[in-house]
Order: C-alpha cells, then sequence, then structure tokens
C-alpha cells in the first residue's frame, strides 16, 4: 500500500459563537431610537454611539451584516444631529436668543 499525505478535508467555518446576531438587533433598535431622541442631547447621544459600537461588534456575524450596517448609520446620523443641535442650542445660549413662536 502506498502512503497518501493526510491532507484534512476542509469543513465549513461555524457560526459564531457570541452575541452578535443580539447586538445587531439592539443597534439597530437603538439606532432608531437615538433619530427620535436626538433633540435632547444628553439621551440621544450616548444612544447613537451604542448603536455605532454595538453595530461594530455586530460585524463578525455575516448574517447580521446589514442589520449591524443599518444600525451604524442610524447612530452616525444621531451622532450629526445631535451634534448639530447642541451647537445650535449653545449659540442661542451665548447670544440670548430664544425661539419665538407667533400667536
Amino acid at each position: 500500500m502506498e502512503s497518501q499525505p493526510y491532507s484534512p478535508e476542509s469543513s465549513p467555518t461555524p457560526a459564531p459563537q457570541g452575541n452578535e446576531g443580539t447586538y445587531a438587533a439592539v443597534s439597530l433598535m437603538t439606532g432608531v431610537v437615538s433619530l427620535c431622541a436626538w433633540l435632547i442631547p444628553f439621551c440621544g447621544g450616548p444612544l447613537s454611539i451604542a448603536a455605532v459600537v454595538l453595530g461594530y461588534l455586530a460585524m463578525k456575524d455575516p448574517s447580521r451584516k446589514t442589520l449591524a450596517i443599518a444600525g451604524m448609520a442610524m447612530g452616525v446620523i444621531g451622532i450629526i444631529a445631535t451634534c448639530i443641535n447642541a451647537a445650535v442650542g449653545a449659540y442661542m445660549g451665548a447670544t440670548g436668543q430664544t425661539f419665538q413662536f407667533a400667536p
């Protein structure tokens, strides 16, 4: 008998064992909530940052990559909106301006 070199068969990559699928869903949910909460910088800012971080952590799971990207995108939009709102509020506070609502 001839001795053939041992070559292991390639096995499919195992599914991720962590919480990446959960991270993707939570990233999407916090991204949506951060888009609603950007008017309050103390609430919208942390939620937006959490959406981006969880989306980044969830990118390891290829089956949930779309959810992770969507959550990250909404988180980035929430961060931008929160920063603009905070800058406008700081400017208006520094100049003494207030919103005037027509009666």
